[in-house]
Formats: structure tokens, C-alpha cells, sequence
């Protein structure tokens, strides 16, 4: 037993918050190792050490401790594991086996609605960043017992569970396939957050569209495994990965599915349109003005000509700067406790604005441009998908201001054969949309309405 206690020690570098107990159970000289900072005491107390006390006939510890779970082995790298999950390990004198006990401290937060998805008709919980409470959130919605499992131990330093969840009998097994490939090829160090995960799992992870949905809902999430998507969720994360997924996803919310067919609709229509609202936008503006003004009637013409005649900056610059201030007001905003933040956006709403138009840096007219953009962006459901409009706004800008409206359509064409091209664990990025499949069609641009087949129509 001293042997097997010193090897545990050697390999856990003699941590000062390891601690050892002494017992006698039936005579035999035992000792408890476990990790002061990881582990319930009370458990402890309760469901081990009591019941061994007590133990007044000759039977093996397993029978008598009251733990729901256990193991043995011999190896000394599961043992330091388990140690580390909060594990407690018990040595007997002449044993050449440990028996592990799962007594780690219950330290999670409550089931809250996520703050970053909030819906206004549907569930309000979200999931937190326990594994085994996201598996149980899915579950409690999903009675499929069709749902399979596969786990993962990702970073030789953090050791992080991950886990795959999907519907054996409607998952496509093609991109389960490659998911499962990308995930065992991965060697890393440490692996913390699915924001990681997503990047070395991702078809290309120069662009700027996400090729994995990260949502915080439940409900959305169970609903994306009913479609045969897989789910990836990250111990220590409350985000989870949904694979494959396609552009107009980033665009549906639950409450679409919560209203009428037709409310859903008309609502998932506006989200598309913001997409292009926020790419095109200012980039149509500075076209207009700089090239093609002839577009416009003559007494809107007239009332921006006014207003930019004594602006010094070319339509350019006043776009980018004013972009420019708008990230650093969202920014600032996150970063700041929540009172302060909305100080921070009320004064760079309201007064940074008005002052920056009276001084004539910038054009009344590029400042409702910038706040249309800004609000078209932030329609869409995944932050994700908003932040790259924001950014692919940039070059189209440029291309603009060098050649009009032909650059426009130049960067959009440019940009649809990107989406065209990218691909999300195999599937088409643009699906079904590019190549065109008129079946799925019913519940990309619109919400289908369900039907029930038992009911007669009268």
C-alpha cells in the first residue's frame, strides 16, 4: 500500500491540496486519496467512509460503500484522471488494484434562459456547462430510445469530455461519418470551449460563415436532432455545436415554429432580407452617390447633395469610419457592466452622433445608412452570421468606391460562389438553394405548416 500511495503521490507532483485519510477496514490498514478542491466531503463522509466503519463482516469494499458508482484498476494514468474529475480512491494494504469513487463537488449553475437567444413564445431554459445536465436537457425532450452517444476525452492537458449525440434511424450518416474522422484526428494540448472545437472541426476556417450552428437553446437544439443533424456538446461550455448545417439556418428561431405559418413566414423572410440589407447597403449608398446619382428622383437627390456638401470626407471614409465607431459602441457595450453599458449606448447613440453631424464630419444621411445596417444585422438570430455581414460590408465597400454598382455585383457574385463552393461537413453550404431541391425549399425561405394526416377536412 506504501508503494502504490507514493506512486500516486509522484504523479500528481505531491499537490498540497491532496489529502489522505486513514482507515481499518476489517482489520486492514486502508487509506482514502482525493483531491481536496475537486470532492464533496459530506459525500465522502456519507457514502464511504461511514458505511466502511460500519462494516462488521467479512465482504469486499464494493458491497458496502454507497456510492452509485465505482471502479478498479491498476493503472496508475486512470487513477490520477479520476482524481482530477473529483474522484476518491480507495488503497488496501495487499491490494494491487484501487477502487475509484465519483464524489466530485456539485458547484454548476441553475438552468437559466440564455441571454444571447431570447424568444418571446417558447421554453426558457438553456443549457449550462455541465455535460451531463445538457445530455439530460436534450433527453427530457427527445424519448427517442434511438439516440446514440459518443464520447470523446479531447487535450493532453485539459482532458475535456466531449460528447456526440444523434438519432441512429434519421441521422445522415455521410456527415456523421466525417464528423466522427475530423474529431479522432485531433491532437491538441488543451481544448476549453466549443469556439475551439468548432475552428479545428470546420470545413474552412478562413471564411467568414460559420459552418457549425452554436446555440445555447435546448429546444432548438432538439429539434435540429429530429431533422438527423448531430449534436456536439463541450463539458465546460453551455454551447452547443450542431452539424451540418446550411446558410438559412442562421437565420430561423424557434419562434417561427411557436406562431402560425404564415407570422413565421413573413418574420424568416425579414431575416433573409436583413442579410442583404447589411452586406449591400452602405456599399449601394456610396455607389449612388459617387457614381450614380442619376438613380434617384431630383428632390431626394437634391436633400442629400445639401447635406454632403460640406462634409470633407468622401463617401467612403464616412462609411468606414462611422462602421468603425459602431463596433467599437457594440464592443464597449459588451465588455461594460450592464448599467454602464447602456449609458455607453445611449451617449453613442445619441449625443457622439448628433455631435459628429453638427461638427460636419459626417452626413445626416450616413448616419441613418450606418444605423439601418447596424439594425439588419442584428436581426439575425446566430451572432455569428450578423458580426459577418458586418465585416463582408468592408470589401463590398471598397468595391463600391472604385467602381459602382458594377463592383457590386462583382463582390456579390463573388461572394455567391463562395457559399456555392463551401461546404459543411460535406453538405452544401447553400442547400437547397444550390443545387436546387424543391422539396426542401418549404422550410428554408418560409415555415411549412403542418398538417395532421388524421384530420379530416370539412
Amino acid at each position: 500500500m506504501k508503494e502504490n500511495v507514493n506512486s500516486i503521490k509522484s504523479a500528481v507532483y505531491e499537490s498540497e491540496d491532496m489529502k489522505m485519510r486513514d482507515l481499518a477496514y476489517l482489520n486492514t490498514s486502508c487509506k482514502l486519496i482525493y483531491l481536496d478542491s475537486m470532492v464533496d466531503k459530506k459525500l465522502i463522509e456519507r457514502n464511504i467512509i461511514e458505511p466502511l466503519l460500519d462494516c462488521k463482516t467479512e465482504t469486499v469494499p464494493e458491497a458496502v460503500i454507497k456510492n452509485a458508482e465505482y471502479s478498479r484498476t491498476s493503472d496508475l494514468e486512470a487513477i490520477v484522471d479520476s482524481l482530477l474529475e473529483g474522484s476518491c480512491a480507495f488503497v488496501a494494504e495487499g491490494e494491487n488494484t484501487v477502487l475509484l469513487m465519483p464524489v466530485a463537488a456539485s458547484d454548476q449553475r441553475a438552468i437559466q434562459e440564455p441571454e444571447n437567444e431570447h424568444i418571446i413564445k417558447g421554453a426558457h431554459d438553456g443549457f449550462t456547462e455541465n455535460l451531463n445536465k445538457n445530455i439530460f436537457l436534450i433527453r427530457r425532450r427527445v424519448k427517442d430510445p434511438g439516440i446514440r452517444i459518443k464520447s470523446y476525452v479531447l487535450g493532453s492537458k485539459t482532458k475535456t469530455n466531449v460528447s456526440i449525440l444523434y438519432i441512429e434511424e434519421l441521422v445522415d450518416h455521410g456527415p456523421l461519418e466525417v464528423l466522427f474522422q475530423r474529431m479522432d484526428a485531433i491532437d491538441v494540448q488543451e481544448l476549453q470551449s466549443s469556439g475551439e472545437l468548432e475552428e479545428l472541426i470546420e470545413d474552412d476556417s478562413y471564411s467568414l460563415f460559420p459552418q457549425l450552428l452554436s446555440t445555447e437553446r435546448p429546444d432548438r437544439a432538439s429539434s435540429y436532432l429530429l431533422e438527423g443533424k448531430s449534436i456536439v456538446i463541450v463539458d465546460g461550455s453551455p454551447h452547443v455545436l450542431v452539424s451540418p448545417i446550411t446558410f438559412f439556418s442562421f437565420y430561423q428561431s424557434p419562434d417561427d415554429y411557436n406562431s402560425r405559418w404564415l407570422i413565421g413566414s413573413f418574420f424568416r423572410l425579414i431575416r433573409v432580407f436583413s442579410f442583404l440589407v447589411a452586406v449591400c447597403l452602405p456599399a449601394i449608398y456610396i455607389a449612388v452617390v459617387s457614381f450614380h446619382s442619376e438613380v434617384l428622383p431630383l428632390g431626394i437627390l437634391y436633400a442629400i447633395r445639401v447635406q454632403i456638401e460640406y462634409v470633407p470626407l468622401p463617401p467612403f471614409f464616412e462609411a468606414i469610419v462611422m462602421q468603425l465607431v459602431l463596433e467599437l459602441l457594440k464592443e464597449a457595450a459588451i465588455r461594460l457592466p450592464s448599467p454602464i453599458a447602456q449609458t455607453i449606448g445611449i451617449v453613442g447613440g445619441l449625443v457622439i452622433g448628433s455631435a459628429i453631424v453638427e461638427a460636419g464630419f459626417v452626413s445626416n444621411t450616413m448616419i441613418v445608412v450606418i444605423a439601418l445596417t447596424a439594425i439588419a444585422s442584428f436581426v439575425a438570430p446566430v451572432n455569428q452570421m450578423g458580426t459577418g455581414a458586418r465585416i463582408l460590408a468592408f470589401p463590398i465597400m471598397v468595391a463600391a468606391t472604385f467602381f459602382g454598382f458594377l463592383g457590386i455585383v462583382l463582390s456579390i457574385a463573388a461572394l455567391l460562389i463562395h457559399l456555392c463552393r463551401l461546404e459543411s461537413f460535406g453538405k452544401p453550404y447553400l442547400s437547397p438553394v444550390s443545387p436546387m431541391h424543391y422539396k426542401g425549399m418549404k422550410d428554408s425561405f418560409i415555415k411549412a405548416k403542418k398538417k395532421n394526416n388524421t384530420l379530416k377536412q370539412t
